[in-house]
């Protein structure tokens, strides 16, 4: 686990320092460079496997043609390793090296062979070739930029900072993070600055690095079938499937923990680490936020539950103090997260890897993604409601909406009925995708100046999430193309960049057993009934995890890294909305509308609507733009 940047330039050899020290935080232990004619690599190292320096990165060939930096682990790497052994020799027992002449050895065909979490690049001095990958589910991060002058890609936006580049903004790009709280796919705040989508491999030539190529190597396989297997079976199967995910992903040669928040998802996988090794007392981390049994917004303390199971499977629970002060914290956050992302979770990862980090704990694994593929969130039990939807007519789903919406959006209940109706006056299709948007499209408009709304009028956020739904024309269930689309915007664009940075902050890894490519692509076939049964949410899971669990934790209601934005917004933070959202700096900046950002503000107060989160994100993108832009 490492961070990477590859800079392609007349000035590459000058500024490729600056460029590493930027992400120095992802790699404490060494870094390292490799120039080649206009090209230089760089490499900051976190060891995990390996830790000689015979696992040391920029890492060349025996034969002197090829260089790997790397970042990632590749958790079957022995099993692959074992095809390479006879024609290679290897120098370590690393898994960069295994990555290294698996692609001398298969070339591109390597990548749907790994089963791990990687972004790499590998040069081709024989053929001045440069080719650029990033793992099927998009747990690493992976940039890139390209202009005539430059040709960068990096683990982390901020190492561009030090080159000269265009640092347009892309506007569409911010109604995103209004609209969702995030970008989906390619888009970041800086309109040249694109994201690598996960599954995807870049081949380019360093003398005419402008002119490179993009291919898709791998998609989620939700193609329509199903399992024909008894239920009794499936959920054999799918502990099975967890066992092994558990076991390749406890490879390492620095000690491993995990995250403990007491939700089904990261306990199951501690519980299947004791299974595994019933005689290791693991290290678990949660947060305890010192704000009872009940917290705000509708959250529970997770804290009761993560005790119980601490108990229950006889690990080490440590509990890291709750320590967030927003206003403080709040630009540090934004400038690790790379991006403006509307949302307070990062900060619990930050201080559970700084606490880890602090004690020696190197790798701790999650419970990220268990939602995504079983079905966790309320808008998978929505979907129910979808076959009666249709049978109401038209004018008097008009009705339903009209009336819910006059109910106050302070109320956690009445939030939950508006979005569930607000967009019930749509097609199925546009219903579905529209489960993803916090705010209307016209209101989050009304939010940019004049200049841009023009630009913004033929813009619809949620298209490409229809677009997106053209992958998988034999999936007809809906549930399914929720979840493709969770797992291939919500957790790549949200969850997982934001677990990725803010571990890597601290100079920790987080894995995610759940992302495990077998366990992926065996979920795709389980049939949805036994991933939402009336409305219990991932039923299956639910069913592995009896034998494992007290009933109390896997029955549980569902919580998360809760946090009281909506008071922040209204009460903590009103001196920096002030400040962010001034008049004098709104209209300095260009973007927004000051007047209408007002009338937001205000009408959220009165609970007019609940657009908390939007004030969130548009401070956010004000850090933002402090931080990078300017």
């Amino acid at each position: 686990m490492c961070g990477i940047v590859g800079i392609i330039s007349n000035q590459s050899h000058q500024k490729i320092n600056l460029s590493l020290d930027k992400i120095a935080h992802r790699g404490p232990d060494s870094h390292g460079i490799y120039s080649h004619e206009n090209l230089s690599l760089g490499h900051r190292r976190l060891s995990i496997i390996d830790l000689s320096e015979n696992g040391h990165q920029p890492m060349i060939s025996n034969c002197g043609n090829f260089v790997l930096i790397f970042n990632g682990e590749i958790y079957n790497h022995l099993d692959v390793r074992v095809k390479l052994e006879p024609k290679y020799t290897f120098k370590s027992h690393s898994d960069t090296e295994t990555l290294l002449y698996g692609f001398i050895e298969f070339g591109s065909e390597i990548l749907n062979m790994l089963n791990g979490i990687f972004a790499f690049s590998i040069l081709n001095k024989q053929t001045n070739e440069l080719f650029i990958a990033r793992d099927q589910f998009g747990i690493k991060p992976l940039y890139y930029y390209s202009d005539e002058n430059l040709f960068w890609f990096s683990s982390e936006i901020k190492s561009i900072l030090p080159l000269p580049f265009n640092k347009d903004v892309a506007v569409e790009s911010l109604e995103n993070y209004l609209t969702f709280l995030y970008s989906p796919a390619e888009k970041t705040p800086f309109k040249h600055v694109l994201k690598l989508l996960p599954g995807h491999f870049i081949k380019l030539e360093i003398d005419n690095p402008q002119n490179f190529k993009i291919y898709n190597y791998y998609d989620i396989p939700f193609d329509g079938k199903v399992s024909n297997k008894t239920e009794e079976e499936l959920i054999n199967d799918l502990e099975h499937k967890l066992l092994k995910a558990v076991d390749r992903q406890l490879l390492a040669d620095v000690p491993v923990g995990f995250f403990l928040s007491g939700g089904l998802d990261s306990s199951a996988i501690v519980a299947m680490a004791k299974k595994l090794h019933p005689d290791k007392k693991f290290n678990c981390y949660t947060i305890n936020t010192n704000d009872g049994e009940d917290m705000a917004e509708g959250f529970t303390n997770d804290l009761h539950y993560a005790r119980l199971v601490a108990k229950h499977l006889d690990v080490n629970l440590i509990e890291v103090e709750s320590t967030v002060d927003i206003v403080k914290d709040f630009d540090q956050m934004i400038y690790h997260l790379d991006e403006p992302q509307a949302d307070p979770a990062p900060l619990s990862v930050l201080q559970i890897c700084s606490q880890a980090r602090k004690d020696g704990q190197i790798v701790l694994l999650g419970g990220t993604a268990g939602d995504d593929l079983f079905s966790g969130y309320r808008r998978h039990q929505a979907l129910r409601m979808e076959k009666y939807i249709n049978f109401v007519p038209l004018f008097l789903r008009k009705l339903i909406r009209k009336a819910i919406h006059l109910l106050p959006a302070n109320k956690a209940l009445f939030r939950r009925a508006r979005k569930l109706t607000n967009n019930i006056h749509l097609s199925q299709q546009e219903r579905l995708v529209g489960y993803f948007s916090w705010l209307d499209k016209n209101i989050v408009d009304n939010l940019f100046a004049e200049k841009h709304q023009n630009q913004l009028k033929n813009f619809n956020p949620l298209q490409l999430y229809q677009d997106y739904l053209k992958n998988i024309p034999l999936e007809k269930d809906l549930l399914n193309q929720m979840l493709y689309l969770e797992m291939k915007f919500f957790l790549v664009d949200h969850n997982l960049n934001y677990t990725d940075k803010m571990s890597m902050a601290t100079g920790v890894e987080v894995r995610v057993p759940f992302l495990d490519k077998e366990l992926v692509e065996f979920s795709c076939i389980i049939p949805t009934h036994l991933k939402l049964k009336g409305v219990t949410t991932k039923y299956i899971l639910k069913k592995v995890m009896e034998k494992y669990l007290p009933h109390d934790v896997i029955y549980r209601p569902k919580s998360g890294f809760g946090a009281p934005v909506r008071e922040w917004i209204t009460k903590d933070m009103e001196a920096t909305i002030q400040n962010y959202l001034s008049k004098g700096n709104v209209e300095k900046r260009g973007v927004f509308n000051y007047t209408e950002i007002q009338k937001l503000i205000e009408a959220n107060k009165q609970g007019k609507v609940d657009a908390s989160y939007t004030i969130w994100a548009l401070l956010s993108i004000e850090s933002w733009m402090r931080q990078f832009k300017d």
